[in-house]
């Protein structure tokens, strides 16, 4: 595929007929496949009758591609059952702004979506919680991480508020901390990131986690001097290596927390300087982007956009969810 950036878009895709080809040969490359029953046979492409677009109940002109399997015999298009089931938005604008997210190292704000495409702050808004769909990693088709992994916990969101005196019992029920407590954990020879929320950096905590992500008996692990560590620590087959922030060492010979404190570099300036709020209900959703924006960070914007199309198939989000509806 050639490089794609925002010009060449433009040029390639000028109009939404020509999006919905781009759009197929992203997804499909040569040969259309049937959502429903996933078979690769020639199908039939159902031509319009009105020769350009087909008309709607509402008598406007969409110019969707449809097609009929060839087993199943079922209609479908190369929107069915992906991250863009059932939008309204033009095909030529999600083009756009999947290429720009996939491009911006820092990421896009839905502001500044909603400002360039001239959409609603809610439509924006949306666009990009899908688009994190589509990042999020499968853990039901996700191996255990191996080899060499470094792992370190950061805490994100608003400032701690100042606490003077003691909270009482029932308040300390229902308090929340003001920040979340990311942990992230990066194989270092393959460079993937995976992070997640999690409730404190108790020993138990940490070692459920790590157990989730991780083959203890084919890694190496790599931390700071946190006890919570230390125990879990032992557990792992090639052995356990602190380096001891406290006294100003991050490096010792090949031991160090670099890579997860550059990811967490990242990850504090997108969430300051382009979010600039984020929930602690969506955080799991930006996480997400970011560990697939890090762990693809040696691709081309092409083949980025590329990895990412190939992810949309299969997810869905429906906004009432999304927002407690």
């Amino acid at each position: 595929m050639e490089r794609l950036s925002i010009p060449a878009l433009a040029k390639k895709v000028p109009d939404e007929p020509a999006a919905w080809l781009f759009m197929e040969q992203l997804r499909w490359g040569d040969r259309p496949v049937c959502p429903h029953c996933g078979s690769v046979r020639p199908h039939y492409f159902l031509t319009p009758k009105a020769g350009e677009g087909r008309a709607t109940r509402r008598g406007k002109v969409s110019h969707r591609r449809v097609w009929k399997c060839a087993d199943c015999r079922k209609q479908f298009t190369v929107l069915v059952g992906t991250i863009f089931h059932g939008s309204k938005i033009p095909l030529r604008t999600w083009l756009f702004v999947i290429v720009e997210i996939c491009a911006s190292k820092n990421g896009v704000a839905a502001r500044e979506i909603e400002r360039k495409y001239d959409l609603t702050p809610k439509t924006a808004w949306f666009m990009c919680h899908r688009l994190r769909e589509a990042m999020t990693r499968d853990d039901a088709f996700t191996s255990l991480m191996a080899g060499t992994i470094v792992a370190d916990e950061a805490y994100v969101g608003g400032r701690s508020r100042p606490m003077h005196g003691k909270l009482s019992a029932s308040k300390t029920e229902n308090y929340k901390p003001p920040k979340a407590v990311v942990f992230t954990l990066i194989e270092a020879e393959s460079g993937e990131a995976r992070s997640r929320v999690i409730p404190n950096v108790k020993a138990d905590t940490l070692w459920r986690a790590l157990a989730e992500q991780v083959d203890f008996k084919a890694s190496r692990l790599m931390t700071d001097e946190l006890l919570s560590y230390r125990n879990v620590g032992r557990q792992f087959g090639n052995g356990h290596d602190t380096v001891n922030h406290g006294f100003g060492e991050y490096v010792r010979g090949d031991v160090t927390t670099n890579k997860v404190e550059n990811f967490f570099g990242q990850l504090q300036r997108s969430l300051d300087g382009t979010f600039h709020h984020v929930s602690h209900e969506h955080l799991p959703r930006y996480l997400a982007e970011f560990d697939f924006r890090y762990s693809t960070r040696k691709l081309t914007d092409t083949q980025r956009v590329s990895r990412l199309m190939g992810r949309t198939g299969g997810r869905r989000l429906a906004y009432r969810p999304l927002t407690n509806g």
